[in-house]
């Protein structure tokens, strides 16, 4: 490890690679590139505790495009990524869709303005009627439903850890260095930051650092005197098995079955011969970053009565698993903080998902490394979520959020 980099990323997972890989791959960049991960387990990184899923059906014009920039990159990932002639894995991406149930005339107005940006962005998303829904899905109880919307193509489900992996492997092969450390300082020398301390003793010279630390972004951000309104929210997604799989009963899609989410914000998706499925709990609190233990009680008050009314094939279901992951939660409006900080100009932002870094990171990515490069964005055009508007508490609102 060299003792200066022109840019370190501060956090591996899928953002951090990402920025690592779109830098390494551009020719028009000629810099070194250092990603520093705490943990190289990923075992409590929201990456790969995510439910790993990507859709078009925002209710934004940016978010719609990132998400179809995403479904095509992860579609051809596996070339994309190859290392000496290898493919990458297998991301398996499972295009399976979302379908969002509306039974109120407030949430039906709400899908029909989505589907308008939508489809003006050129995404593949229909609006049914209760019968057309229940002519596709025929396990639902719709009698309660005035509309659907249901991504065609372009959404859906993949290996959360593959793309991850994918990245960073293909960064190092395009001369990105990882390291295992942690950053506990950030040095500034008036409006720029200088160097970055490590837990290991090192300090590391450095012309750009990236916040890619997810959950942990204000701590990062604060060592560099800066804010940051992104915090910890704990989401514990359950593994359910059903004794009658409504899997393969669907008239679309080769009978597969899309991530539905109910009216009340229940949401649902297959897994294998299994479903995935959580809700939004009805407290919201900011967590400890080491708070990991899954809320129990959400099933049985939340999610269960939901799926029970919504289908009878999930009236008789039990839990074989269940886990807690963490949103990095923009406290502003829930979005995506891509962009430098205004006063630091080389202190960039890549955080506050919100529970869709994921799905985001390849746009994200592309988007920071075209700052580094360029000075600004070359293909789409991420300055309504930059950091200004955290500044001018300007939210950049988005209706579709789960």
């Amino acid at each position: 490890m060299n003792d200066s980099y022109d840019v370190v990323i501060v956090g591996g997972a899928v953002i951090g690679s990402a920025v690592a890989y779109f830098l390494t791959a551009n020719p028009d960049f000629k810099g070194s590139v250092l990603i520093v991960e705490r943990d190289p387990t990923f075992a409590k990184a929201s990456t790969s505790l995510s439910a790993a899923s990507i859709r078009t059906q925002f209710s934004n014009p940016i978010n719609v495009k990132i998400g179809q920039f995403g479904s095509a990159f992860i579609r051809d990932f596996a070339t994309t990524m190859q290392v000496e002639g290898q493919p990458a894995p297998d991301l398996n991406f499972h295009t399976g869709g979302y379908l969002f149930l509306a039974n109120t005339p407030a949430q039906e107005q709400v899908l029909r303005e989505n589907h308008d940006v939508q489809r003006a962005c050129g995404a593949d998303v229909v609006l049914w009627d209760a019968q057309e829904l229940s002519r596709a899905f025929p396990h639902l109880n719709v009698d309660d439903i005035r509309l659907a919307s249901y991504g065609r193509s372009g959404e859906g489900w993949f290996s959360n850890t593959g793309l991850m992996n994918g990245f960073r492997a293909k960064a190092r092969a395009q001369g990105a260095t990882v390291i295992t450390d942690e950053v506990t300082g950030i040095t500034r020398d008036g409006n720029r930051v200088t160097a970055v301390t490590l837990k290991s003793g090192a300090t590391i010279q450095t012309g750009t650092v990236v916040n890619a630390s997810g959950p942990r972004a204000a701590l990062t951000a604060r060592m560099a005197g800066l804010d940051l309104p992104v915090e910890p929210r704990k989401r514990t997604v359950f593994v359910i098995d059903a004794a009658t799989t409504p899997e393969g009963s669907a008239t679309v899609n080769h009978g597969r079955l899309p991530l539905m989410i109910d009216p009340g914000g229940v949401w649902c998706r297959p897994d294998g011969r299994f479903f995935l499925t959580g809700a939004a709990p009805s407290e919201d609190p900011a967590v400890d970053w080491d708070d990991f233990e899954p809320r129990w009680e959400e099933f049985e008050d939340i999610v269960w009565p939901a799926l029970a009314a919504r289908s009878p094939n999930f009236e008789a279901i039990k839990v074989v698993n269940q886990w807690a992951g963490h949103y990095d939660f923009n406290t502003l409006d829930h979005n995506l903080i891509v962009g430098p900080h205004p006063q630091v100009s080389n202190f960039i932002y890549a955080n506050g998902f919100s529970g869709h870094g994921l799905q985001q990171g390849p746009a994200a990515g592309r988007a920071v490394s075209e700052l580094i490069i360029y000075g600004g964005f070359r293909t789409l055009d991420l300055s309504e979520v930059g950091y200004d508007r955290i500044v001018e508490n300007r939210p950049f609102l988005e209706k579709a959020v789960i």
